[in-house]
């Protein structure tokens, strides 16, 4: 059986801002590269970041765009938290536990990059929520 990758191409204004915060701070490997787009290996996944001309602004809330990651340990999630406080990374929400209790318990931090962008990073505490649990309908924090 082969291995599905994810691919997801976002904004960005600068090609060298996007290296530092993409490889040297959160730890992206760097693909091929040109003036217009950098390609970025996330944990085996592909990010490509396009150079735009257009404005980019921040949104109000962190929905409905974001995109992440889900880590099936949770060792490596904190790893990756304790690595952006320690880049200085800007935190959009702080680390939290969602659900607290229910089988869709999960820990959840965002991070906003230099570009507006928005991820979040996610831990379940019972990896069948990540798909399943059909009999609950929480979904984020949205009211």
């Amino acid at each position: 059986m082969s291995q599905t990758l994810f691919h997801l191409a976002f904004p960005i204004s600068n090609i060298a801002q996007a290296k530092a915060y993409y490889v040297d701070a959160l730890g992206c490997i760097p693909g091929r590269e040109s003036p217009q787009a950098l390609i970025l290996n996330l944990y085996g996944h592909q990010l490509v970041a396009h150079v735009t001309k257009e404005i980019l602004s921040p949104q109000r809330t962190i929905y409905p765009r974001h995109f992440g990651l889900i880590f099936q340990q949770e060792h490596d999630w904190e790893n990756l938290l304790e690595k952006a406080h320690q880049k200085q990374l800007q935190f959009r929400e702080s680390p939290k536990n969602r659900f607290v209790g229910l089988p869709l318990e999960h820990r959840t931090f965002f991070l906003e990059d230099p570009f507006y962008n928005l991820m979040e990073f996610k831990y379940y505490r019972h990896p069948e929520a990540i798909f399943g649990s059909y009999e609950y309908t929480q979904i984020g924090d949205r009211a």
